[in-house]
């Protein structure tokens, strides 16, 4: 089983940058569908960016230019680089996993449902 454990929230004034990380253990191999989440107080988690297995990555439009998808060479632990960050951005954000077998055009839905696997989450709140 995979285990995600999410980590670089913090405060930041509007326009600063944070790096969130997204540890993953356990069997990894062959996970083909990764995603970061957010969601805010009285509102649905939304998808913010998935990659695929086969490099490619997506990204809701509200954070397309600003936010970028990467993963370190081991290939163990995601990131997600976030610049120019905004008010808006202010959520708790969580990574997650989609199961084999799921395929990239639905990675990049990032319907809730298809994920199934998550992280705890880390917080994230731009002021100003």
């Amino acid at each position: 089983q995979v285990q995600l454990v999410e980590s670089g929230g913090g405060s930041v004034q509007a326009g600063g940058s944070l790096r969130l990380s997204c540890a993953a253990s356990g069997y990894t191999y062959g996970t083909g569908c990764m995603g970061w989440f957010r969601q805010v107080p009285g509102k649905e988690r939304e998808g913010v960016a998935s990659i695929f297995s086969d490099g490619s990555t997506s990204y809701t439009e509200s954070v397309k230019g600003r936010f970028t998808l990467s993963k370190d060479n081991a290939k163990n632990t995601l990131f997600l680089q976030m610049n120019s960050l905004k008010p808006e951005d202010t959520a708790m954000y969580y990574c997650a996993t989609a199961p084999l077998g799921l395929l990239g055009v639905y990675c990049h839905r990032r319907r809730l449902p298809d994920f199934t696997r998550w992280g705890q989450g880390t917080q994230v709140t731009v002021s100003s």
